[in-house]
């Protein structure tokens, strides 16, 4: 299964593709802001996930943008950030984000979080 990891930090996408290869995923390709990731988004891709805080296009802007396109409506879209309060989850949740981990997180939280939502991905 293909996922898009979407995030400014070179860093964190790193500590992300580290934790889903942990878990037993093997296949990636990575965006630094949803511009990029729009461009990078294709239909072999069969799970997202974004950061919120980007330059150019943040994580809700680009998951909306995601939900607009016929491909894009159904892929789950896993959102990782720092941002915890209930108005920022219930944001995300309306942009289209299925799913929410709050930074740090653990390779089992990931795998958690991807679990419940990869009926979604099949």
């Amino acid at each position: 299964m293909k996922f898009l990891v979407v995030d400014d930090s070179a860093t964190m996408r790193r500590i992300v593709v580290n934790a889903l290869q942990r878990i037993g995923f093997n296949e990636f390709v990575e965006a630094g802001d949803g511009q990029e990731a729009l461009g990078k988004y294709d239909e072999s891709v069969k799970f997202v996930i974004t950061d919120w805080n980007m330059p150019n296009m943040s994580g809700t802007e680009f998951t909306k943008a995601l939900r607009e396109r016929p491909d894009g409506r159904d892929v789950p879209v896993l959102m990782v950030t720092a941002r915890s309060v209930r108005e920022d989850i219930l944001t995300a949740m309306e942009a289209g984000v299925n799913n929410y981990v709050v930074k740090p997180f653990t390779p089992q939280v990931l795998k958690e979080k991807i679990d419940a939502l990869l009926p979604a991905a099949a």
